[in-house]
């Protein structure tokens, strides 16, 4: 899908805006032309962003053929920015490539997968026309704003996932609780190389000196680059909570492992003297041949019972006082 916007401050916004007028429209200096290319083919989208912009040949292949960490290559005219737009669905976390193209009075933004970040700012310049009346540079502090800021509900999200993966090793502690800290040990991971690549970006465009950007526009990246610190604090925050909740698991499994073997032991050690007993009185030698005849009486088989049972009960009364069950 290509959709396109083209503001100017003689007309109204228009958001159909043909494909055929995207020329006469670059030289308007003082309109405003949005072009959004959306999961479109790479031989659809080549031609126009060739011929129609006269981009160069390796941004527009790095745009429509290859796959980059967030990073900023000036070409003069125009700067190419790669973006890394996060979504976090079903317990993991996916980076949607966004590859930017802004110049004097024109952005062009190229994405496969749909971006929320986008459509929403698509949607907020048609609602308030101050988006996007400040010029190419301010739009493109809008869409970065926008990215990071989806980021941030991103990091909550995964907050209240640690919070209940804490709380179920506290209850029960199972294989799939662990399998859970180790999807988001992957999924902070995979946010904190994004958010460190974009970070270097937004520092870049606050700070360097590019003719496409205004120097009083650079304040309002150094605005996103704050908030993208914050995101790196916090995610080295998350990343220390679920290496402790690690820890914890570990401690409850080996904590639970000593109950079970001190259970064990104590049974064992309850049933030895049985054990015993009865092993010594099933030898051959107490034969009714051997003049033993007593042994095997009544009134000594229910000596022998009442030891049986009052032997493991006393061992269990003792075991206890001494608080080792």
């Amino acid at each position: 899908m290509i959709r396109i916007l083209y503001y100017t401050p003689h007309a109204a916004l228009n958001i159909t805006y043909p494909i055929e007028k995207i020329k006469a429209a670059l030289k308007d200096k003082n309109g405003l032309l949005w072009v959004d290319f959306s999961g479109e083919a790479p031989e659809v989208c080549e031609p126009i962003l060739l011929d129609t912009f006269g981009f160069h040949l390796l941004a527009v292949e790095d745009a429509l053929q290859q796959t980059h960490t967030p990073k900023l290559d000036d070409w003069g005219d125009y700067l190419y920015v790669v973006l890394g737009a996060l979504n976090y669905e079903d317990g993991d976390l996916h980076t949607h490539e966004l590859d930017v193209f802004l110049g004097r009075n024109y952005v062009v933004t190229h994405h496969d997968e749909p971006i929320r970040a986008l459509d929403d700012v698509w949607a907020a310049c048609q609602r308030d026309s101050r988006h996007i009346e400040n010029g190419a540079d301010h739009l493109l502090y809008r869409i970065s704003d926008y990215v990071v800021a989806g980021a941030m509900d991103l990091v909550e999200e995964v907050d209240v996932k640690i919070d209940d993966v804490e709380d179920e090793i506290l209850n029960k502690p199972t294989p799939v609780v662990l399998e859970k800290l180790f999807d988001l040990k992957r999924v902070l991971l995979t946010m904190r190389r994004t958010i460190t690549h974009q970070r270097e970006v937004l520092n870049k465009l606050a700070r360097d000196d590019y003719r496409i950007i205004d120097a009083q526009d650079r304040v309002f990246f150094r605005d996103v680059y704050d908030h993208l610190v914050r995101l790196q604090d916090l995610n080295e925050s998350m990343r220390d909570l679920v290496s402790g909740a690690l820890d914890i698991y570990l401690s409850v499994i080996n904590n639970r492992m000593n109950d079970v073997m001190k259970t064990l032991t104590a049974v064992t050690t309850l049933f030895m003297p049985i054990s015993f007993i009865a092993g010594f009185f099933g030898m051959n030698f107490f034969q009714p041949t051997a003049n033993l005849l007593a042994w095997t009486s009544r009134p000594a088989f229910y000596v022998m019972l009442a030891v049986t049972l009052a032997v493991p009960v006393g061992m269990f009364l003792w075991m206890h006082r001494r608080t080792w069950v």
